[in-house]
């Protein structure tokens, strides 16, 4: 098999397992719905091995599989970009997915709809995939709304539930804000650039950086940075940043191994991936960057803080994510592109971890997700709570762990940065390494350590003689182990070659004033004094003092919490309500949507359109009425009327 075939095998097979398990999944026993799609990812994730030590020798590909449409010149095709981005992205994606799968064995054990969620996560998979290896923006666009329509039927997966159906039209019509701009960037790609094709649109970016278009008034735009705009506002949907990051907890609705799968290495990461695939335009753009950079320190810091009031499980982790997505951002509002794409691999891992962890405490609770009826589990569940410490050591930036070294890099990194807005980011990152020690670390010692408060989802459902929670099924354990290995060794493995070295060669590309990269290459002297550089630093006792705010406010004197938030009063409810982001979007966008609604029912039908419909039969009945009024039944009135009518007619004739 040629690598042009292995390509293809990579999204294809996923695709062909996803059709014969929905189409007859029904009909085929439970274990052959897991086994088709599971071996259809396995493959997948092989042959992105091969494919990754193929580019790692020094080979790649750029070409189209056949073209779709020629319009007017343009060529509009489907084909590959296989490099060392593409790479990293195909292991990631295929390898959590795979996991995911695997997991979603014992998670979905029960479930009613079993062939049917793995006809879903073998699709988004083919998705997330066809979405990484494009080469032209049509390819990109098709893969970008694959993913939101997949998402939207996995978050209302039970379609029962009034809370995950107005989750997943959330987030539909979230992304479709966003998607709403990602389009006008593309079209202002085709109408300025005459093509779809990235390598093309790539080469004309230094000729195109000069133009300018009127959007209103007087006032001349940058081309580019308009473009690069509406992309990021395609990324703003996709990776929710602030304010289009309102869907993203309330997608908890879904099942766990979905959400591990969305907020992981797929849909999330995937406005991530778009931004530093797109480098060669927003490099030219510093407007653009500084937006990036501004948005994402805002989301890195203050949607971590909304983490630490939350006791739903799934969403303290959910919380996490955005603060994550938040630190990627910045990273490429700083141009160090290379950072965000290493802390998206790091994140990943130990963040598919500690979802698939919740998950494994939900299912030994009998699905009662409230960290307040948790505790005492450490000895219950040894492996699930190793594994997620593991990704909590990892997710607080604690050396050795995988966090640490992408977490510090792009904090050095806005330190290095000269786009404006990079002192509010420097400030918001380093304050949010605090915020997240704490709610990681305050969800492990309400879930893990501590007296025992479960039982309460088993005293619901009727069980009285659950008897205490047990470990979960091998199925479950195993992609948890699976998950921490590369949690703790991919930082210090992979930070040298993509930071250090030349690992993404072309498939980056920064202006040499943006070189943020060379200044952190400058200082760079080695693994070993990176970290012992970071543990004399502020972000590491930062994270530490996270953590002892932790243990003692929910360990050592857990009736603090609630004095503590009595106290702050209005701030807490503010937390509560999510900074308001709902409220507002209910009563300003739903609300408005209605109330302009109401007004042309009751203007434009009711007085309008009913006014004219209602009009022409009174006037018909009002005519009918006078015509009447001549159809009396006495001879001599018709007499009169024929006079009357006679004469006029005289009288006409003679003036005329």
């Amino acid at each position: 098999m040629t690598m042009q075939q292995l390509y293809l095998v990579v999204p294809m097979v996923p695709l062909l397992a996803s059709i014969v398990v929905g189409l007859w999944g029904g009909a085929m026993p439970r274990a052959a719905a897991h086994r088709i799609t599971i071996l259809a990812v396995a493959i997948s994730f092989v042959a992105s091995i091969f494919i990754y030590r193929d580019v790692m020798a020094g080979n790649s590909f750029n070409g189209d599989l056949y073209v779709w449409a020629m319009t007017g010149g343009v060529r509009m095709a489907i084909g590959f970009l296989i490099d060392p981005l593409t790479a990293i992205m195909l292991i990631v994606v295929t390898f959590v997915s795979l996991m995911v799968h695997v997991y979603t064995i014992g998670y979905m054990a029960d479930d009613d709809g079993y062939a049917r969620f793995f006809s879903y996560i073998c699709l988004f998979t083919f998705s997330m995939l066809m979405l990484v290896m494009s080469n032209n923006f049509l390819q990109l666009f098709f893969g970008w709304e694959a993913v939101g329509l997949v998402s939207y039927l996995l978050i209302g997966f039970w379609f029962k539930r009034p809370t995950a159906i107005y989750a997943n039209l959330k987030a539909f019509l979230a992304n479709r804000v966003g998607d709403f701009g990602f389009i006008l960037g593309i079209g202002l790609v085709l109408a300025y650039f005459g093509s779809m094709d990235y390598a093309e649109v790539f080469a004309k970016a230094p000729s195109i950086a000069p133009a300018t278009v009127g959007l209103w008034g007087a006032a001349q735009w940058s081309v580019l940075t308009v473009t690069c705009i509406c992309l990021f506002i395609g990324a703003m949907g996709k990776s929710a940043q602030v304010p289009l990051h309102v869907w993203l907890p309330d997608s908890m609705e879904g099942p766990t191994p979905i959400s591990a799968l969305i907020h992981a290495a797929t849909m999330v990461t995937a406005g991530i991936f778009m931004v530093a695939r797109m480098s060669p335009l927003f490099e030219y753009s510093d407007t653009a960057l500084s937006m990036i950079t501004i948005i994402g320190a805002t989301g890195a810091l203050f949607l971590g803080i909304l983490g630490m009031v939350q006791t739903d499980i799934k969403r303290v982790v959910a919380y996490s994510t955005l603060s994550q997505l938040g630190y990627m951002t910045v990273a490429l509002g700083v141009s160090a592109y290379s950072m965000g794409i290493f802390h998206l691999m790091t994140h990943a891992f130990f963040k598919a971890l500690l979802f698939l962890g919740a998950g494994s405490v939900i299912i030994a609770l009998h699905h009662d997700q409230d960290l307040r009826n948790m505790g005492g589990l450490r000895k219950y569940m040894p492996v699930t709570y190793w594994t997620m410490l593991v990704g909590s050591l990892a997710l607080c930036g604690i050396p050795p762990f995988a966090g640490f070294f992408s977490k510090d890099a792009i904090l050095e990194a806005t330190h290095l940065s000269v786009i404006p807005g990079r002192g509010y980011a420097a400030f918001a990152v380093t304050a949010g390494v605090f915020v997240t020690a704490f709610y990681t670390f305050r969800m492990m010692f309400m879930a893990f350590h501590g007296a025992p408060r479960f039982g309460h989802a088993a005293h619901e459902h009727g069980d009285h003689d659950a008897g205490p929670p047990k470990e979960s099924p091998w199925v479950v354990t195993v992609p948890l182990v699976l998950l921490a290995i590369p949690s703790i060794y991919t930082g210090w493995m992979y930070i040298e070659p993509m930071l250090v070295g030349d690992f993404f060669g072309k498939s980056i590309f920064v202006l040499p004033e943006h070189q943020v990269l060379a200044g952190f290459r400058a200082h760079w002297h080695g693994i070993t004094a990176f970290m012992l550089h970071g543990v004399m630093s502020l972000p590491f006792w930062l994270a530490l003092a996270g953590i002892a705010s932790a243990w003692y406010l929910y360990l050592v004197n857990p009736a603090l919490p609630a004095r503590i938030a009595a106290m702050a009063g209005p701030l807490t409810t503010v937390l509560l309500n999510n900074y308001y982001f709902d409220r507002f979007n209910e009563w300003f966008f739903a609300g408005g949507s209605r109330r302009i609604g109401k007004l042309f029912s009751n203007v434009g039908d009711g007085k309008i359109i009913e006014g004219i419909v209602n009009g022409s039969a009174h006037l018909v009945g009002w005519w009918g009425r006078m015509l009447r009024q001549l159809q009396s039944g006495y001879v001599y009135h018709y007499a009169f009327t024929m006079i009357i009518g006679l004469f006029a007619m005289l009288t006409w004739w003679v003036i005329v």
